[in-house]
């Protein structure tokens, strides 16, 4: 907050009740260096959010004084429902003294809320499309899915902002994907991106975020390659929990959807972005979505964690739409000629799944086909050739088999294959390997946006009282 006049004390006070009405005691020696000292006089000006309290010679009020500890301390005592009236019924208060008065004004979680909710609103009154961003953006899979989930709901998104470290995956969004194509790349690590006082003061506020913050330290493979006791011994990214909240405080979100590996949600970085939340006025709700439910053939399993501004719905449940669902692996493949090079043997996949089998680690090769109703799980590096990754078996020589190309691997995962044009198999395999299963999150980005309509058409019953907010430094002067 940048004024011309300093700030002498800031602290946050319960509102009381007396006689039915609320009341507001200051005992403190703290009023005094606004001018309020015992005996002299002090008017009560009305602000939008709040109150601000004047010394004047000719003042309406008074200010007390009580003896402690052989020292005067000035007292006033406000026990007015009229009076306090512009504080909203607020149980606790924020009080900033200043030379020029004491202003007492909602707590700033609690602006924030009223900003957050009318600012939507207004929005959705006018049909203007809904502010988004993203965080650990990648190629774009997750945006699109929120993007298209609103859109089957009636509502647009524009994406302002999209922050991801790897500029290769910035550069094939900004090019392929119409999300991306008016939103400002910022292309660094989060924890950079937050100490940077210049660029935190260009961040748009929006209505909708979404993250999907690196889970190298979360995932059981990334401990276990580690030797990690816990997720945040991370090097690299058991840390970004503090930067993801230092850019939600900016951003202002009215709602925020995170998603992640399962193991993700009993971290000690998902307790302080679930405690922290609420802090800020958000209620949670977690979903475990399996890609099964959805009609996908790979059953990947995804923890999301959804927050909403306190008083606007919740997201309960998350449910298919009754899109048609793919029955065999055949009707996603790519019409591959049965003599083209990308068959082989794989030999070397053989030998070491007989010698995994005698040593008795329980690996084996996942073979599929056309008529497949199922395909592993395809890691980020797939491309690389695991031995316990899926292979396409020949159509009629079984010693034979293949990698599933990028586009079958989009399509198995539901994700727009225009969203990896163009990419080299092993970039366009890690965009589609470490994102998410297409149509969970398209379902529950719709059941958001529902719930954002319920507001547009009914509003909660308090929501008149929620006036357009003022920063705390225009509220103040």
């Amino acid at each position: 907050m940048k004024s011309l006049t300093p700030t002498l004390g800031y602290w946050l006070k319960k509102v009381g009740i007396h006689r039915g009405a609320p009341r507001l005691w200051f005992e403190t020696r703290r009023l005094g260096t606004a001018g309020l000292v015992p005996g002299g006089r002090f008017d009560v000006v009305a602000l939008q959010h709040g109150i601000k309290l004047v010394p004047r010679i000719d003042g309406q009020y008074t200010v007390s004084s009580k003896e402690r500890n052989g020292r005067c301390l000035p007292v006033i005592d406000i026990n007015s429902r009229e009076v306090l009236a512009p504080l909203g019924g607020q149980d606790v208060v924020r009080v900033v003294v200043r030379l020029d008065g004491i202003f007492v004004l909602r707590a700033a979680s609690e602006q924030a809320k009223a900003e957050r909710i009318e600012r939507l609103r207004a929005k959705l009154a006018t049909g203007e499309q809904l502010a988004s961003a993203s965080i650990a953006h990648g190629a774009g899979v997750l945006s699109s899915a929120a993007h298209t989930g609103f859109l089957d709901a009636g509502i647009e998104l524009d994406m302002k902002v999209l922050c991801e470290i790897d500029s290769g995956y910035v550069e094939q969004s900004l090019s392929c994907n119409p999300v991306s194509a008016k939103s400002v790349p910022l292309c660094a690590p989060i924890q950079e991106l937050v100490q940077d006082e210049w660029l935190m003061r260009q961040v748009p506020r929006v209505e909708v975020l979404e993250m999907g913050l690196p889970c190298s330290g979360a995932s059981r493979a990334g401990k276990s390659k580690r030797g990690l006791s816990m997720m945040e011994d991370h090097p690299e990214v058991g840390h970004l929990i503090y930067a993801a909240l230092a850019l939600i405080q900016k951003l202002q979100p009215v709602a925020i959807v995170l998603e992640n590996v399962a193991d993700y949600q009993v971290s000690a970085s998902a307790q302080i972005m679930r405690s922290q939340l609420r802090d800020m006025g958000y209620q949670v709700r977690e979903h475990v979505l399996r890609a099964h439910d959805f009609g996908s053939l790979e059953n990947r399993v995804r923890w999301a964690l959804v927050a909403t501004t306190d008083g606007l719905p919740t997201v309960e449940s998350v449910a298919h739409s009754g899109q048609v669902q793919v029955t065999t692996l055949g009707e996603l493949l790519d019409d591959v000629d049965p003599e083209a090079s990308c068959w082989s043997s794989m030999e070397y996949l053989k030998e070491k799944a007989d010698r995994d089998l005698a040593a008795g680690k329980g690996f084996a090769m996942q073979i599929v086909d056309s008529n497949s109703t199922s395909v592993p799980t395809i890691r980020k590096s797939y491309n690389k050739g695991g031995s316990t990754d899926p292979y396409v078996r020949h159509p009629s020589d079984p010693e034979l088999m293949r990698k599933l190309t990028p586009a079958e691997h989009a399509r198995i995962k539901g994700v727009p294959v225009a969203l990896i044009a163009g990419l080299a198999a092993t970039t366009a395999h890690e965009v589609l390997g470490q994102g998410v299963a297409y149509e969970p999150f398209r379902a529950l980005f719709r059941e958001l946006a529902e719930g954002f309509k319920r507001l547009r058409d009914h509003g909660p019953t308090w929501i008149g009282e929620c006036a357009s907010a003022n920063r705390l430094s225009g509220t103040i002067g």
